[in-house]
């Protein structure tokens, strides 16, 4: 079931299923579906009808217990478990023991007054596991951890749609390499660029621009192609700044690394057939990065990707070894890399 299609089931709360699971990590939807959880119960119910239980420090009996509870003066009871890291393969101990055979027993027979909610942040469950296998056969599935960049455009202007407002396609493509297609954080911004835009209500690319402040990732993206087009001087200004607005020298450095990884993961497996989808269930990436990777990895040989890879690495090592400014270490390794040619 599409996030969509569970929000508007929910909306009418006509015909609920029993049980839910909400797979996968996104703040955002995550918080929007327990809060349109909640909502099936009347509000003057929801202290006596709705619960939620983490798993982390609350033993799933109890949550199991409220479950099998009839409503108090009410025709539906609403249970959400948060964190069930034990239908995961995780193999550190619990702080929690949990009764997984009551489970799988309520599971088998479920309070038809009861919607009982796993939300559940992992990428996926254990099905080696008889409790992952027989709850995933059981529950109508939402899976918010597989939002697509088109999937997250669709939300976003439909959410700016509902608010009353329109979002120009340049402003839209803007907010996105801004946030790296992160939901929450588009989400987040969308107040602020709405208030902004209150006079005419369209949300132009200045307002994004002048609002929205790129992430961390996104100026590392930056950098690493101020990098491979060897513009020694734009890149060190831009690492300065870096270091200005307070982020760790070496923090920077390990977001570099991992963007050329990306870029060398990519062109070599570009070269064999992977196609955008498979390169970001395999490398375990958001498809965004994977999009923007394959169009950068395109302009540059591998060689230079090697190289730029295993300078950073040794950029690394120093700064952990010695004193020197990583300002210093950062310009010295590019005027170095710069002056490289190819192998």
């Amino acid at each position: 079931m599409t996030i969509n299609e569970l929000l508007n089931k929910l909306h009418t709360g006509k015909d609920l299923a029993p049980v839910y699971l909400v797979l996968g990590q996104g703040d955002y939807l995550q918080r929007r579906l327990k809060r349109a959880f909640r909502a099936v119960v009347p509000a003057e119910e929801q202290a006596m009808n709705f619960a939620s239980y983490d798993m982390d420090t609350v033993p799933l009996a109890v949550a199991l217990d409220d479950a099998m509870a009839a409503p108090f003066f009410g025709e539906r009871r609403v249970v959400c478990i948060d964190s069930p890291a034990f239908l995961t393969g995780e193999t550190k101990k619990q702080k929690v023991e949990h009764d997984l055979d009551s489970l799988q027993t309520y599971l088998s027979s479920p309070m038809e007054s009861t919607v009982l909610v796993f939300f559940a942040p992992y990428d996926k469950l254990d099905g080696r596991k008889k409790v992952s296998k027989l709850l995933k056969k059981v529950a109508v599935t939402a899976d918010i951890g597989h939002f697509t960049e088109r999937d997250v455009q669709k939300f976003v202007t439909d959410q700016v749609k509902q608010d009353g407002y329109t979002i120009e396609p340049q402003a839209l493509q803007e907010l996105i390499q801004r946030t790296d297609a992160d939901l929450t954080l588009m989400m987040g911004e969308l107040p602020k660029l709405e208030l902004f835009t209150v006079p005419d209500k369209t949300i132009s690319i200045d307002a994004v621009n002048g609002l929205v402040t790129q992430t961390l990732t996104q100026n590392v993206f930056d950098l690493v192609n101020k990098v491979l087009a060897k513009d020694t001087a734009g890149a060190v200004t831009l690492y300065r700044e870096l270091i200005l607005a307070k982020e760790e020298p070496l923090k920077i450095n390990a977001i570099l690394q991992g963007q050329f990884r990306l870029l060398i993961q990519s062109k070599v497996l570009a070269k064999q057939g992977y196609s955008q989808g498979k390169l970001a269930s395999l490398l375990k990436v958001h498809p965004y990065r994977i999009k923007l990777a394959l169009q950068s990895q395109r302009r540059f040989q591998l060689t230079d990707l090697n190289q730029a890879y295993l300078g950073l690495f040794r950029v690394e090592q120093q700064m952990k070894s010695t004193t020197e400014e990583p300002e210093l270490l950062f310009s010295l390794f590019m005027t170095q890399f710069a002056n490289q040619r190819p192998a």
